[in-house]
């Protein structure tokens, strides 16, 4: 295989294919991308035009790479999870109920952004 000029990957050619029927105002696109060592490969892209798509396609690989990560690295999310419920007993009295509130709240808002980003990721996937 012939080796890339290029330092980065690069999307060659990106081409519409069809509206999607559950999402107004999305497509879907297949883009091209040339990797480093001088495969080419085509890829599915959701998004409101090209570049929407491209911006979601590189926020997905990253979620995935990310996935990935924390897959192999349980300790991480036990970690990340002691602070998320540990952080409220800095700010809260603890013989408060509202130690309570900031607890269950941090644990509310953590998941909430988890959901807000898997469904901007793949919005539009659906038709």
């Amino acid at each position: 295989m012939k080796k890339s000029k290029y330092s980065r990957r690069r999307a060659i050619d990106c081409k519409i294919v069809e509206k999607s029927k559950k999402y107004p105002g999305y497509c879907k696109y297949i883009v091209t991308i040339a990797e480093l060592d001088g495969t080419i490969h085509k890829q599915p892209a959701y998004g409101k035009d090209m570049q929407d798509a491209l911006s979601r396609l590189l926020k997905k690989e990253l979620t995935v790479k990310v996935e990935r990560k924390l897959e192999t690295n349980i300790g991480v999310i036990f970690l990340t999870w002691l602070v998320v419920m540990g952080t409220p007993t800095i700010w809260a009295d603890q013989s408060s109920p509202w130690f309570l509130l900031y607890t269950f709240g941090s644990v509310l808002i953590l998941t909430s952004v988890t959901v807000w980003w898997y469904n901007h990721v793949n919005k539009g996937e659906d038709n």
